[in-house]
Formats: structure tokens, sequence, C-alpha cells
């Protein structure tokens, strides 16, 4: 651990030791000052978090692999750089996790399933790169249901994750072991991947921001692909500036994506504190209907009124599509999975059965010892809606009502800036409770598919809890590129629980 001589201080001059900062860790501007100015060091910062790590992670399974030598050296790099005075890049020496699916090079890369054990890939993911150069301590790869597949971690072939706030419930998936990571503060930002909620759902319920960027905001490249019109990566955070701090060094386009936008990159940091008088807040009837947990329909509600307070106009809008969102999603998604992961196959890499006999066997034995149930169930389920007989009826189907679903978000943003919902329609669930239903599991993301469909943007943000303390994320929907006023929406939530907060304690 870092000795307890070494100090920070926050914006409002309070010191801090490091012990007290790994309760509640302060926001990557102030550890990034404590490095500058020398009252820590990135080396120091990093040991704690490895100590946490080693004392936390048997329990939570956050974790799947440690990069430790790598770390230290990135932050001995960084130390250096500041006895000598340099301008120290923009997470210059703050501890990062990343997602399993993303290629992180000389490391491990299992996208949390046997087929892929042991795989080091020779290259860095885009976005890995990209905190790489902005001086970030990458601390190793996180759990994560298996090829993303999966709303609540458990799908892991290494073990379900727990969520940190209570261990016998789920973290939510599939990026479950990013979102705990960073409740936990067993790292100060995670990267995960959001295919149809997965970075949102689990940032929901474990309380922290959780961001899914505009399709094309952030490359892909070195992304072990799920669905590729759906995926995207994405940050988690404990607070929203830190959110608009790691999206700006992640977002910009890139050559070698070819769905990559060049769309210029907006001043996130700079909408943080703006007012939100004004702006024109939509609150679709659909997601208020049945199925909603009481609580958490009253969490919601009270954030709503808050912005309201703020001065934001509330108005009730409809999204009547939304009801077809879970079976376009799952018919769009298992047809690309069914595609993308034909490639595991034992001949190039990754798991090869011993018990083959020729080349067919060979295929069939390796898939089918690699692969787990879910992933298995939605390569049929795709293969299936891809076949030459329902390929018109199923697959087609689901992308002409999917350009209908956007249309109609893009309708919804001629009238209002942002959209408002739940997150997720219950809180944390219980570990095992929905494993033998794998349709009331697809459920958990019925509230943010719609936005995966579309392509828009949107984050979660932690709106209270239930009765029992179990965390509630409102979601908050923009237009293509409008992370600058989802970012806006999400601070005001943010300053005006913090009030109410402050409020109760005194």
């Amino acid at each position: 651990m870092q000795p307890s001589g070494c100090r920070i201080e926050r914006e409002t001059s309070e010191i801090v030791t490091t012990d007290t900062l790994l309760e509640k860790p302060a926001t990557i501007a102030v550890l990034r000052a404590g490095i500058v100015s020398r009252t820590t060091t990135a080396t120091a910062l990093a040991e704690s978090y490895f100590a946490r790590i080693d004392e936390h992670n048997p329990l939570v399974n956050a974790y799947l692999s440690l990069t430790r030598e790598e770390a230290l050296d990135q932050a001995g790099q960084i130390d250096a750089m500041a006895a000598r005075g340099d301008e120290l890049p923009a997470l210059a020496g703050i501890p990062m996790g990343v997602k399993d699916v993303l290629a992180m090079r000389g490391t491990t890369a299992t996208a949390g399933s046997r087929i892929l054990e042991g795989y080091r890939p020779p290259y860095d993911a885009t976005a890995v790169q990209r905190l790489r150069a902005a001086g970030a301590v990458l601390l190793g790869k996180l759990n994560c249901d298996e090829f993303a597949m999966g709303s609540s971690n458990e799908n892991s072939a290494y073990g379900p994750v727990r969520n940190p706030v209570d261990t016998e419930r789920v973290p939510g998936g599939s990026s479950g072991g990013s979102a705990a990571a960073v409740a936990a503060n067993l790292a100060v930002a995670t990267l995960g991947t959001d295919t149809g909620g997965s970075i949102r759902q689990p940032a929901s319920f474990c309380g922290v921001v959780g961001v899914l960027p505009t399709y094309g905001r952030v490359s892909r490249y070195g992304l072990i692909a799920f669905a590729s019109s759906l995926d995207r990566v994405g940050p988690f955070t404990a607070n929203v500036v830190d959110a608009a701090a790691v999206l700006s060094v992640l977002a910009g386009h890139d050559a070698h994506d070819a769905t990559s936008s060049r769309q210029p990159v907006g001043d996130y940091a700079a909408e943080l504190n703006k007012s939100v008088t004004g702006l024109r807040i939509g609150i679709p009837d659909e997601y208020f209907a049945e199925g909603l947990d009481p609580e958490v329909r009253a969490a919601i509600e009270a954030g709503i009124d808050a912005l309201r307070d703020a001065g934001c106009e509330i108005k009730r809008i409809s999204l009547k599509h939304t009801q077809y969102a879970i079976p376009v999603y799952y018919l769009v998604a298992t047809a690309e999975a069914s595609a993308n992961l034909a490639r595991f196959d034992g001949v190039r890499f990754g798991h090869r059965s011993k018990s083959a006999t020729n080349l067919s066997s060979m295929y069939r034995l390796s898939r089918d010892e690699g692969f787990g149930a879910e992933v298995k169930r939605r390569i049929l389920l795709g293969t299936y809606a891809l076949s030459a007989g329902y390929y018109d009826a199923y697959y087609k189907k689901a992308q002409q009502v999917r350009r209908i679903l956007a249309e109609e978000f893009m309708t919804a943003f001629g009238e209002v800036d942002a959209i408002v919902t739940p997150t997720a329609p219950t809180a944390a669930f219980r570990l095992g409770e929905k494993t033998d239903d794998p349709l009331a599991m697809y459920l958990a993301d019925i509230y943010t598919v719609t936005a995966s469909l579309a392509g828009i943007c949107g984050l979660s943000v932690p709106c209270g809890a239930t009765s029992t303390g179990l965390p509630v994320g409102m979601q908050i929907l923009g237009p293509h590129f409008g992370e600058g006023t989802v970012f806006r929406v999400a601070a005001a939530v943010e300053r005006t629980l913090a009030v109410a907060d402050g409020a109760e304690a005194e």
C-alpha cells in the first residue's frame, strides 16, 4: 500500500490519504493533479489498487487477469514525466481495467469463453491504445458474459461476478466485471461494451455511470465481435465528470474501423456545468407501463421532478414501436453472432478438441467443448433466422422494423432534446434467479435495446435506491452525436442527488 505520508488534495482543499480515496475515489482530475504536484505518485496509486484487488477480487471476481508488471512500468513512466515537469496527458496515472472482449497486447483476451482460453492478441484495440496514449495505467482484464452474451454476468466460463452492493446479487451484464470493478473501487474507470444494454444495465445495478456512445463514435477495432452493427465500446466511472473525461479520450475517427465516424468530437467537459433550463425532456409512456418495479418507478419519477425543478420542460411522448424491440434485437443480434462466431472452429486459434478424429469432428467437438450454453443457444437462433427458408420472414423483417424504431426516435428528437427512462425494470436480481428462464433474462434489457437498435447515444446515471439499498439507474438518451446534451442532463441529475444526500445527512 502507499505510505500513509503520501497524500493528495481534493478540489475542496480537503486532505485525504490514498486509503480514504480507495473508500470512495476522487475524480480523475483530482488524482491527476496529485501526480502533477508530486503529493502522490502513479506508482503508489497503482500499488494501492493492486492491494485492494488482491483483497476483494476473490469474492467479487471482477478481474480475470492482472497486468501488474506492465501497469507498474506504465506508472513509472508517468512518475518520470512528472519529476521532469513534463506536461502530463489527460489520464496520466489513472488506474483502469479493460473488459476481456478487447484486445490488449501481451495479455489474454478470452471473451469470457473457454474457446479462447490462453489467447494473447499481438496488438491493442484502438480504445486500449488511446487509453495508453492518454497515460492510463491498465491494471488487467475484466470478467464478462461469454462473448458479451448475457444480462447478469453468470454466463462467463470463469465464474459469475458478484455485485459489490450485495454479493448475493448479479452485477448485470455483459459488462458486469467492468461495472463491479468501479463500484468496488478496484479501478477508477473501466472499459465495457454495449450491444443491447451491456454497459447501461450493469451501471444501473451497481450504482455507477455507464456510457453508450453513438454508433461509430468510438472505434470497434480490436473488439471481439458479438453483433457488429450493434456493438459499442464505452466507459464506466464513479461520476459523470469522469465519464466525460474518458469518452473524450476514446472518441474520434479511426482508419482501422470502416464504421468509425468522422464527425468532430465535442467538448464534453464544457457541457457539464451548463444550465439545463429550457431543455425539453421526453418521457415515453411505453417505458412506464406494466412490468416496471414500483420502487424503480418512484426513483425515476423523483429524478424527473428534480429535472423539472431545475428548469427542464417535461414532455410526455410516445415510442409506440418499443413493444417490438426485444424480438427485433434478438433476431438481429443472434443472426450477426452466428456469422461472427463461425470463425471459432479450432483451426486458426483458440480451443481445438483433442478427441477429434477428422476435420468434421474437429469443427463440431471444438465448438461444442469451447462454447457455453447461452452462446450455443444464440448461434442456433441466429443460424435459423438466416437460413434460406426463413431469412425474409425473420431477419429481413427484423431489419425493417429496426428502421422504423430508429425513425421513431428521430421524430421524437425533433420535439425534445433528450429522453429519460428507467435503465432497467428492476434493481439487481439474485444470482441464479433467472438462469433457468432465458426469456425473463432477455426482458431485463427491455429499456435498453431500443437505443442500441437505433444507434443513438445514452448513459445510465445513479438515481436513488430501493428500500433495501439496491441502486436504481436513470437512462438518458440523446440523438446521434448528442453526447454533450446527455452529459449535461446527467450532471444535473447527479448534482441534484448530491444536494439531496447532503440535506439528508444534515
